[in-house]
């Protein structure tokens, strides 16, 4: 049953009272550990700040990120977009090249190893191939000698409002917490499920081959009561091949189950990471930092360009959940111009070409008059037979939006992208991203990324905005952000 947030909240037991942040970051700088971020949609970005982010894995970038000074890094895998054998294809790739990349030093150096800790980032709603990439991850960076170590599933996100309370991971609408498995994200045509328990959960995407009974459930009491030693404990004596949850009401929770991870490693445990955006941050010892202001989105602006780039801003819709279509049309109250993109078109070869060239031409004139535009698909949500074909359709879906964004020649004075697969795609394949800098969030559980010199457009700010983050104002926010009205 859904819950009243504040009263369950309130009836949690007082967080833990010391901040255990500086623990992390001794400890991590002590074992010179690297924290690795796999992405599987570049909203994962969500909650750090001054730390960079791959759209590619080459070894040599790899190393160059493993020797940087950062304690860690994100690698965009786009793997959410993927059928299940070419994302685990894509996650063994990504594994060979770190082992070689933490193993071999740089030309001129005499470093003789990184110690690194992989992360696996997915959705705090649940969509995502799990167990299936994870094991691709593992089975090529850790020891075959030894069983799989155990799974340690982290998905709460508190700037997203998705909380996991006695087993049960919620989402917020408003003032209700109601159960995963019961909101649209579990209806997902490729990565829908039934369970909200966690722990059924994990029965259910294993196939029954871990039972619900036999996942370890850290309690919001072994956090708050019993603080990182009891949860170390706890940590210590999941077995290998088992799995865990961990309960979290807030990001100190978070951050106690990341201080116990340390601890619990420097006892021999290791554990297969899954999680939303909160914990990685937290394991990575990274501060939390307050939101960006309009000033300061114009700052970088001015400082790339001066007063020299007088056109409007892009914002390109992609993300079709009801959460989004919601915050277009108050983005659309506001009198932006707006180019609609028939999908339908799209899908059938006869009028695709003659769609995005329509939709490429009056996005190109607006910009270029200083008018900032929104590209948005048609609402109407189409499916395949399956997930795979569902797939497929979301794909060619941003393949034309990709083609409508390379069509623009005009600069934007910003870009910000609506939904993780489409701002995978405008960023590596429109912008040509290959590294960029995480600035920090304009809008709670929405990155701004600063693009490096080798995209499209060096410098350019470029806003990553999730399709299932926000209240139905926050698309019409932030674009009140960017354009400093």
């Amino acid at each position: 049953m859904p819950l009243n947030k504040h009263e369950a909240l309130a009836a949690l037991p007082p967080e833990w009272p010391h901040d255990v942040l500086p623990e992390i970051q001794r400890r991590l700088a002590e074992s010179k550990q690297k924290v690795v971020v796999l992405d599987d949609d570049p909203t994962g970005t969500q909650s750090v700040h001054g730390i960079p982010v791959l759209t590619e894995w080459s070894v040599e970038s790899l190393r160059a990120e493993l020797h940087g000074d950062k304690p860690a890094f994100y690698v965009l895998t786009n793997t959410r977009a993927m059928t299940l054998d070419k994302a685990q294809a894509v996650m063994a790739e990504i594994g060979r090249n770190l082992v070689v990349a933490a193993s071999s030093p740089l030309p001129l150096g005499e470093w003789q190893g990184v110690a690194i800790s992989v992360i696996g980032r997915s959705d705090s709603t649940l969509r995502g191939h799990f167990p299936g990439e994870v094991e691709a991850l593992a089975d090529v960076i850790r020891n075959m000698r030894y069983a799989r170590p155990p799974y340690l599933l982290t998905p709460a996100f508190f700037a997203g409002g998705r909380t996991t309370l006695n087993d049960v991971h919620y989402v917020a609408y408003g003032d209700e917490l109601v159960p995963a498995g019961e909101t649209e994200f579990a209806k997902d045509a490729a990565f829908g499920y039934r369970a909200s328990n966690l722990r059924e959960w994990v029965q259910e995407k294993t196939g029954d081959a871990i039972n619900a009974a036999d996942v370890v459930s850290i309690s919001i009491d072994d956090i708050r009561r019993g603080g990182p030693e009891r949860v170390a404990d706890v940590l210590a004596a999941v077995p290998a091949g088992g799995a865990c949850i961990a309960n979290a009401a807030a990001e100190r929770d978070l951050e106690v189950v990341a201080l116990a991870c340390l601890m619990a490693e420097a006892r021999g445990q290791r554990f297969l990471y899954r999680s939303a955006a909160s914990f990685a941050r937290a394991r990575s010892g990274i501060a939390q930092r307050a939101l960006l202001t309009g000033g300061d989105v114009e700052r970088l602006v001015e400082t790339r360009h001066g007063a020299s780039l007088q056109h409007g801003g892009l914002i390109v819709v992609g993300s079709y959940v009801p959460k989004t279509t919601g915050q277009l049309q108050a983005l659309l109250d506001r009198g932006v111009d707006a180019i609609e993109v028939n999908v339908a078109a799209l899908l059938g070869d006869a009028q695709r070409d003659g769609e995005i060239a329509r939709c490429a031409a009056q996005a190109d004139a607006l910009i270029g008059a200083d008018r900032d535009t929104v590209i948005y698909t048609s609402r109407t949500l189409i499916t395949g037979d399956d997930a795979a074909g569902s797939l497929a359709i979301g794909n060619r879906v941003s393949d034309a939006l990709i083609d409508i964004v390379r069509g623009i020649t005009a600069q934007p004075r910003y870009v910000l992208a609506k939904g993780g697969i489409t701002s995978s795609d405008v960023a590596t394949k429109a912008l040509n991203v290959k590294r960029a800098m995480v600035l920090g969030q304009l809008l709670p559980g929405v990155p701004v990324w600063q693009l490096g010199p080798e995209s499209r457009y060096p410098g350019a700010i470029y806003v990553v905005f999730p399709g299932n983050v926000g209240g139905p104002e926050a698309l019409a926010e932030a674009h009140r952000l960017l354009s400093s009205d």
